[in-house]
């Protein structure tokens, strides 16, 4: 097969976290499980009834611009995309089309074009025909209106993206961007987050791009790379045959890993968009709330600034990216450190413990309680108290670990737990001799062997002394014994 250069462009949706929807003052509630529960004659386009724009979805989509680094308008209005489905009862969606919010910016070193916002549809329940009988197995499609008119913030790339993996990248890191600044808690499980991807393939890199498809609601990250992967290799193959690529929008089975076209893809001109008139156009410059240095001032420590301050405290990558994607973790992470000047070596030590051992623990409570997510079992006060003791070596990195494990399920201080369970590190060569002296005798050989220059010897010899002692032994008072006495 020839080489051939793909070409991905996003649009992702994001249903903002509002109390209520994005043109009448319906409950926005995503967890509401009683169909046309949250509904109102404006959102369900009752004759007579008139929209009102709702302020904070506004200026949470504002926020996202300004940390995407995006130039935010100064003018913007809504306008009516004519685009009737049944999971639109007024027969348009109120969308934004030339005066977007928000114009370029860039995440992950993907450039954007826009992000606009507009009110989400409702949801449309398909029941299965082939399964069970009577009216719930009927083959009907019944309609919830509780998500119609939910406030949906549309961000779409430009076709920069040449890879599944990156296409992933991009889409997860838009994610962890959105729950940082509160603007969403783009649970895709929920729909709170959606993802269509525009695929084509061309067959040289400067050349001109191919026929773009449209590939719709991708419900997951695994599943967007999966369809992006499956489509790049489509379009391939039909070229490879001489035959032409159909710009059109295609659906996603996940049972066949296949995707199946949908319907020809319309273009802006399909949509017949106008401004809508029930709504006044906005001078978003004349409101404080929305001016840049306003949104700047309530604007939280975003992901990529939060990496790089980790970085500088010489962590490992591995560690900074699970302190950035668990929050919960990261902060507490930066309690234990409190005190510590940079470049102490309690900082390092601090996170190799909890990136690994702390999180081992919060891992095995939540896979024992189906799923449910923990805060850390272990106070950081108790926590930064074990790292002392490990950094002034009064206890061992064996006893460290044990002693994390201990203070979980005693509830007691860890410097009592260290001294009631004998775990405080012997340090004294009197102590000591004993043992030393003994493992020596029970290893001639060994000794033959470190006497011969073979170095990994001396560490065995370690090894049988620190078992002999459960570990309690400072392992560099040990090897100055161990040397004396041999030498």
């Amino acid at each position: 097969m020839s080489e051939y250069v793909p070409t991905i462009g996003l649009e992702i949706h994001a249903e903002l976290k509002t109390a209520t929807k994005m043109f009448c003052n319906s409950k926005n509630d995503a967890d509401e499980n009683r169909p046309n529960w949250n509904v109102c004659p404006v959102c369900l386009a009752h004759p007579g009834t008139l929209p009102v724009i709702n302020r904070e979805a506004v200026r949470k989509v504002l926020q996202v611009g300004l940390a995407l680094r995006g130039t935010l308008a100064d003018y913007t209005e809504f306008d009516r995309k004519n685009y009737f489905y049944p999971d639109l009862p007024k027969g348009y969606q109120i969308s934004q089309y030339a005066y977007p919010l928000v114009s370029g910016g860039e995440l992950n070193g993907v450039e954007i074009t826009r992000v606009h916002l507009e009110e989400d549809t409702a949801s449309s329940i398909h029941s299965d025909a082939s399964v069970g009988a009577g009216d719930e197995a009927s083959g009907m499609t019944t309609i919830d209106y509780n998500r119609s008119g939910v406030p949906l913030m549309e961000l779409v790339t430009e076709p920069v993206i040449h890879s599944a993996e990156e296409a992933g990248a991009f889409a997860r890191e838009l994610q962890l961007l959105l729950r940082y600044l509160d603007t969403s808690e783009a649970n895709m499980e929920k729909g709170e987050m959606r993802v269509e991807a525009n695929i084509s393939v061309s067959r040289t890199k400067d050349g001109p791009l191919g026929t773009k498809v449209e590939v719709k609601n991708l419900n997951s990250f695994r599943t967007m790379e999966r369809a992006v992967v499956y489509e790049i290799k489509r379009q391939q193959e039909l070229l490879e045959r001489g035959e032409d690529v159909v710009q059109e929008t295609r659906g996603w089975n996940d049972a066949t890993g296949t995707t199946f076209p949908q319907r020809v893809k319309e273009g802006s001109a399909d949509y017949r968009y106008f401004p809508d008139p029930d709504l006044p156009s906005l001078e978003l410059s004349s409101v404080p709330e929305f001016e840049a240095e306003t949104l700047k001032k309530t604007m939280p420590e975003l992901p990529s600034e939060r990496r790089k301050r980790y970085g500088d405290l010489g962590l490992k990558p591995d560690d900074i990216e699970t302190y950035v994607r668990d929050t919960r973790l990261g902060d507490f992470f930066e309690e234990v450190i409190k005190g510590y000047s940079a470049g102490a070596r309690e900082i390092l030590l601090a996170s190799n413990y909890i990136a690994n051992d702390l999180v081992k623990i919060i891992r095995d409570m939540q896979e024992r309680d189906s799923g449910v997510q923990h805060e850390s079992p272990i106070s950081p006060q108790n926590f930064k108290k074990i790292i002392d003791m490990a950094s002034n070596n009064k206890i061992s990195s064996r006893s460290a670990k044990d002693l994390i494990v201990h203070s979980i399920s005693d509830k007691e201080d860890p410097e009592k737990i260290a001294k009631d369970r004998g775990l405080f590190q012997i340090s004294s060569s009197a102590d000591l001799e004993g043992v030393v002296l003994d493992v020596i005798n029970k290893n001639p050989k060994v000794v033959g062997d470190y006497k011969a220059g073979k170095g990994p010897a001396l560490e065995f010899l370690v090894g049988q002394c620190m078992k002999a002692l459960r570990g309690a032994a400072n392992p560099i008072v040990l090897r100055d014994l161990i040397r004396s006495r041999i030498l």
